[in-house]
């Protein structure tokens, strides 16, 4: 295997996953970045910003497979269409993408349902600007990682009170099997709409917080809110689950022993 790959968003919570896990398989591995960076062992950086564009076309160059890993909460069609136009001009490399289980199915119709469920739109518009790119792609759906999780439980605890939305549920993953399902479809071919990625266990998110605070010794109450809008009663009707692909084998209570124990 001597396929150049790169990997936008390589150093992030899933892309820093993703990276070793191509390198196991014999790719070698390009990994863009926003700042620069030395080469790790056989690992190549190069410095570019999907939000200017700038060191982007220098990044796809030669690249056979593109794993588009780089995301935030809003923004994410405008990156994608950044990295379409720059890798059709290089060629015709397979694009690799990372979504949201929900994404089409959560509601972007007002401002309140933007402000608290603006990442499932986000990653939609990423979705269809890629698919409708004229390059060959895949988009992988996931659900929440665990990781994403922790980072939530860790915020709220530091406040005295927690408030929880009452009627959501998660389904929550490890990072590290959607980043092994991931590279194994960079390293295969172009698949469309790959079959959705979720964690075994559906919580709701009172039972998500609560173990976090059992597992890091914390006590604090918790303060049920219902949140109002389009969006908010789409996920409390489970539009970001999938329980019919309850393929992650690691729960969240096994996540969380291995951080509290690490």
């Amino acid at each position: 295997m001597t396929s150049l790959i790169l990997v936008t968003g390589g150093t992030g919570t899933l892309g820093r996953l993703v990276v070793p896990r191509l390198r196991e398989a014999g790719a070698k591995v390009r990994v863009l970045s926003r700042q620069a960076r030395a080469a790790d062992g056989d690992v190549e950086f190069v410095r570019g910003d999907l939000d200017t564009g700038a060191g982007i076309e220098a990044a796809v160059a030669g690249a056979e497979v593109i794993v588009h890993c780089a995301g935030a909460q809003k923004g994410d069609g405008d990156k994608a269409r950044t990295l379409v136009r720059a890798a059709s001009g290089a060629g015709a490399p397979h694009l690799v993408n990372i979504s949201v289980v929900g994404a089409g199915r959560v509601p972007q119709d007002s401002g309140l349902d933007r402000a608290m469920f603006g990442y499932f739109g986000s990653k939609l518009a990423a979705e269809q600007v890629i698919a409708g790119s004229g390059l060959p792609w895949t988009t992988l759906r996931a659900t929440q990682f665990h990781e994403l999780w922790l980072t939530v439980a860790r915020a709220m605890a530091k406040l005295p009170v927690i408030p929880v939305a009452t009627g959501t549920r998660f389904q929550p993953v490890d990072g590290g099997e959607v980043a092994a399902r991931l590279a194994e479809l960079a390293l295969g071919s172009p698949a469309g709409l790959a079959p959705d990625i979720a964690g075994p266990r559906i919580y709701p998110m009172a039972d998500l917080v609560r173990s976090y605070l059992r597992a890091a010794g914390k006590r604090r109450p918790l303060l049920p809110m219902r949140l109002p809008g389009k969006a908010a009663a789409a996920v409390r009707a489970g539009a970001n689950l999938a329980p019919e692909r309850a393929v992650g084998l690691i729960t969240w209570e096994q996540f969380l022993a291995a951080q509290v124990s690490a």
